[in-house]
C-alpha cells in the first residue's frame, strides 16, 4: 500500500493511544473515536489525481478561500459558511480556519512566490466542526479539515481545544499539500519524518511571519494554544527542545529526539514519523538561530529551494542535509556563513553535511608554500 496520498494528521498516534491507555473512561472514549475515524479516512483517501480534478483553479497570485461546515459529521466538504473576501462570521472556527489559509498563503505567496498550495492558483478549502470530538486536524489530499476537540467533555477533562486555534497547525497541515506537490516524500521512515519536519518548519515560518518575529524571539512551538489548561505542556511538539514540549500524567511525556544517537526504530507510527521528526526540526532550528535575523529569509530560502528542486520522493536524512547544504552554497556561496550554519545545525544532530559538488573550501595554512600559493592551488592556478 502506497503511503504517498495518506491524510497527514496533526496530532501522532502515540499521543492518542498514551490518552487511550492512561486517560479517564470519557477521554479514552475519545482517543479510541478520534483513532478509529482517522483510520476510516486513510481507508478511503482520495489519491492525487482526484482531488486535482476537485480543486478548482484561481486567477495567479490571488488567494481563493472557502470554509464548509461539517455539522459534526463526516462527509466532505460540508455547507459553505465563508467565502472568499466575505466579512468574519459568529464562528470563532470558520474564522480562523480562513485566516490561517490566508496567512499561510502569504507566506508561501510573498517570500517564495508560490502560488498557492501546488503553484498554479489552487483553491484553500477547509472545514470545520468535523465529526463529534474529533481530536485532530488533517490534509487529505485536497483540503484542509478541522476537528473541535474535546468540547463535548466536562471542562476539568478536556486537553484539546479546538484544532483552528493554532496558526502553525494550519501552516503545518497545508505544507503536507507542497510537498505532496513538490518531493511528494514516501510517508514512511526517514522519508516519512522528513515530510514532518518539513511541514513544522514552514508551519513555524507562518506564525513567525505573521508575528514580524525573528528567530531568537519565536516560540518555535508546533501546537501552540492547542492544550487546554488541563494539559502540562505547551504544544505537541518543540523545534527549539525536541523532547519538552510537553511531561502530562495523561498524555505521557514527549518522545522526540533531537539527535541521531536517540533515533527511534519503531514500526509505529510507519516508522516513527511524528517521534524522528525532532531530528531534522532541530537541525533547522539550530541553523535559523546561526544565521539570525528572519528566519524565512535565509534558512527558509535554503530549505523551499531544496524541497522544490532537489528532494525526491525517497530523500532521507542525510540527503536532506548534503542538498542544503548545496542548496546554502549555490544561493549564498561555498563558505558563506550561511553555508556554515547549514552545516554546524546538521552538526547538532549527529549528520555530518557534505556538498557533492564541492562544499566548504579548505582554508590555506600558514607555512609550506604560504596562503598565497594555498590560495591559488584553490583558484586551479596553481599545482
Amino acid at each position: 500500500m502506497s503511503h504517498r496520498h495518506s491524510i497527514f494528521c496533526i496530532l501522532p498516534p502515540h499521543m492518542l493511544d498514551q490518552v487511550a491507555q492512561s486517560g479517564t473512561s470519557a477521554q479514552r472514549d475519545m482517543a479510541v473515536r478520534t483513532l478509529a475515524s482517522s483510520q476510516q479516512i486513510r481507508d478511503r483517501r482520495l489519491n492525487l489525481s482526484a482531488a486535482v480534478m476537485r480543486g478548482a483553479i484561481t486567477t495567479a497570485g490571488t488567494k481563493q478561500r472557502t470554509v464548509y461546515n461539517a455539522k459534526f459529521g463526516t462527509k466532505l466538504p460540508g455547507a459553505i459558511v465563508r467565502k472568499e473576501g466575505e466579512a468574519p462570521v459568529a464562528d470563532v472556527s470558520v474564522n480562523e480556519a480562513y485566516d490561517g489559509c490566508g496567512a499561510t498563503f502569504d507566506l508561501y505567496s510573498v517570500v517564495f512566490s508560490r502560488n498557492s498550495i501546488d503553484n498554479n492558483g489552487m483553491n484553500l478549502d477547509s472545514t470545520v466542526h468535523y465529526d463529534k470530538g474529533y481530536d485532530n486536524a488533517f490534509w487529505d489530499g485536497n483540503q484542509m479539515v478541522y476537528g473541535d476537540g474535546d468540547e463535548d467533555l466536562p471542562a476539568s477533562e478536556r486537553l484539546f481545544n479546538r484544532f483552528t486555534i493554532s496558526l502553525d497547525v494550519i501552516g503545518h497541515e497545508l505544507t503536507h499539500g507542497v510537498t505532496q506537490h513538490e518531493a511528494n516524500l514516501v510517508y514512511s521512515n526517514q522519508q516519512g519524518a522528513l515530510n514532518e519536519a518539513i511541514s513544522d518548519i514552514f508551519g513555524s515560518l507562518v506564525k513567525q511571519y505573521q508575528r514580524d518575529q525573528t528567530a531568537d524571539v519565536a516560540d518555535w512551538i508546533i501546537g501552540e494554544g492547542l492544550f487546554t489548561a488541563n494539559v502540562k505542556g505547551v504544544g505537541i511538539r518543540s523545534m527549539k527542545a525536541p523532547g519538552t514540549a510537553y511531561n502530562d500524567p495523561v498524555l505521557g511525556k514527549d518522545p522526540q529526539p533531537a539527535h541521531m544517537k536517540d533515533y527511534h526504530t519503531t514500526s509505529q507510527d510507519n516508522g516513527g514519523v511524528h517521534i524522528n521528526s525532532g531530528i531534522v526540526n532541530h537541525a533547522f532550528y539550530v541553523t535559523a538561530i546561526e544565521m539570525g535575523g528572519y528566519a524565512w529569509n535565509k534558512a527558509g530560502q535554503i530549505w523551499y529551494k531544496t524541497l522544490t528542486d532537489k528532494l525526491n520522493s525517497n530523500s532521507n536524512f542525510q540527503n536532506a542535509a548534503d542538498l542544503t547544504f548545496q542548496t546554502a552554497g549555490e544561493i549564498f556561496g561555498a563558505g558563506s556563513l550561511e553555508q556554515v550554519a547549514v552545516k554546524t545545525g546538521w552538526s547538532e544532530v549527529g549528520i555530518n553535511a557534505v556538498d557533492k559538488g564541492g562544499g566548504i573550501p579548505p582554508v590555506p595554512t600558514p607555512g609550506g608554500d604560504g596562503c598565497l600559493q594555498g590560495l591559488l592551488r584553490l583558484l586551479g592556478l596553481a599545482k
